[in-house]
């Protein structure tokens, strides 16, 4: 009996013994770190500068650090399983800040738009960082995290999934270029040992999925549709109760719209105007996770979505009051991987190739026997 309850938390990788099957053997990069470098700065600055001016949007800055009391920081999830580290600053105050480390600069975005005077159709992009110490650090996951997180301000006919849809379509068109820009620049990533990426991005909702494969769990349900009809895929409507009782996956309650029925498909009602895109990593052989992305909730869609979630003390902190009071802007918006982009685009196997971090001696010594130079 499958345990899809269990399958809803977490990376899904749990000892370091699965990490060693995963993690290839015989391993060689294409690029050694100094000329890995090179071309990950060149695949940074590409995707910046047109992602921009895909979406029409503008690099601001972005915190590391807000207040607990705002309500803004990014919990991830509905369980209250990954929670921000958390400090009190300020020397000399008689009473310290209470603050947070950012998770996800998910919520601060759609407060910005306001701030920097945003209109429809313009947006913001961040070179975000952020700490998630509560991740099971494997071959894609690691408690530092670095994101292009953006959001664009639009209208309330613009919420829907043809909209969605022009959107994530923009955006794969960058990364697809901003990879074959960086193969023509560095030739040692033009092999046949691994298929070219998709120029295409299929679509399909998380219902059609587990229609599909409905005895699978949700991360076998997305590895075989990666392996079997795509390597390059966008799920729609993730967070929704699906058919057999649970969500394709969970998903925090006061971003992104995953309780608006959208349209109908074989007498069935879909919901959702969210999702992930998702590709085939032919390194490690696994599902690989780009982005997260979607139209963010109204005030109606916030309280249901709140009510649903057993959160409805939310609706008291500043961000959520924002929304109930119409004082920011309806918006979508998203956050993508720089690492994990950095990992897929310049095939390797591990993120600590591409990104400096903190790792376990258990795994650094699995990557040391099968020739994966981790940074330090």
């Amino acid at each position: 009996m499958v345990d899809k309850k269990a399958d809803l938390a977490g990376p899904g990788i749990s000892t370091y013994e699965e990490v060693d099957k995963i993690l290839p053997h015989n391993y060689k990069a294409l690029l050694g770190p100094k000329e890995r470098m090179k071309a990950l700065y060149k695949i940074k600055n590409f995707i910046e500068e047109n992602l921009c001016k895909e979406l029409n949007l503008f690099m601001v800055q972005v915190p590391l650090i807000v207040t607990k009391e705002s309500g803004v920081n990014d919990y991830l999830d509905r369980d209250g399983s990954r929670t921000p580290i958390e400090f009190p600053c300020g020397l000399g105050l008689e009473k310290r800040i209470e603050t947070q480390v950012v998770q996800a600069a998910t919520k601060w975005k759609r407060m910005a738009l306001k701030q920097f005077g945003c209109e429809v159709g313009e947006g913001i992009c961040t070179d975000m960082r952020a700490v998630r110490k509560d991740y099971f650090l494997d071959h894609d996951h690691s408690a530092y995290v670095d994101q292009w997180d953006w959001e664009r301000v639009i209208t309330k006919h613009m919420r829907n999934l043809d909209f969605l849809r022009n959107i994530v379509e923009r955006i794969w068109s960058v990364i697809y270029e901003a990879g074959q820009m960086v193969k023509k620049d560095f030739p040692g990533l033009n092999t046949d040992k691994y298929p070219d990426i998709p120029k295409k991005l299929e679509f399909f909702h998380a219902e059609e999925i587990l229609e599909r494969y409905p005895d699978l769990t949700r991360k076998q349900r997305e590895t075989k549709m990666i392996q079997e009809v795509h390597p390059a895929i966008f799920i729609i409507g993730i967070g929704y109760v699906l058919e057999d009782g649970y969500p394709h996956e969970m998903r925090a309650a006061d971003y992104d719209d995953w309780i608006s029925p959208t349209i109908k498909r074989n007498g069935k009602q879909y919901h959702g105007l969210n999702g992930d895109i998702l590709v085939w990593n032919p390194v490690t052989k696994r599902r690989h996770e780009l982005t997260s992305m979607g139209i963010r909730v109204t005030k109606e869609t916030l309280v249901q979505q709140l009510k649903e979630s057993g959160q409805e003390h939310f609706l008291q902190l500043p961000y959520h009051q924002a929304i109930l009071n119409d004082e920011i802007p309806l918006s979508i918006g998203g956050g993508i991987g720089q690492s994990r982009t950095f990992m897929y685009l310049l095939r390797t196997a591990h993120i600590g190739e591409v990104s400096t971090t903190v790792w376990p001696e258990a795994l650094k010594s699995i990557c040391k026997r099968k020739n994966i130079h981790v940074l330090e």
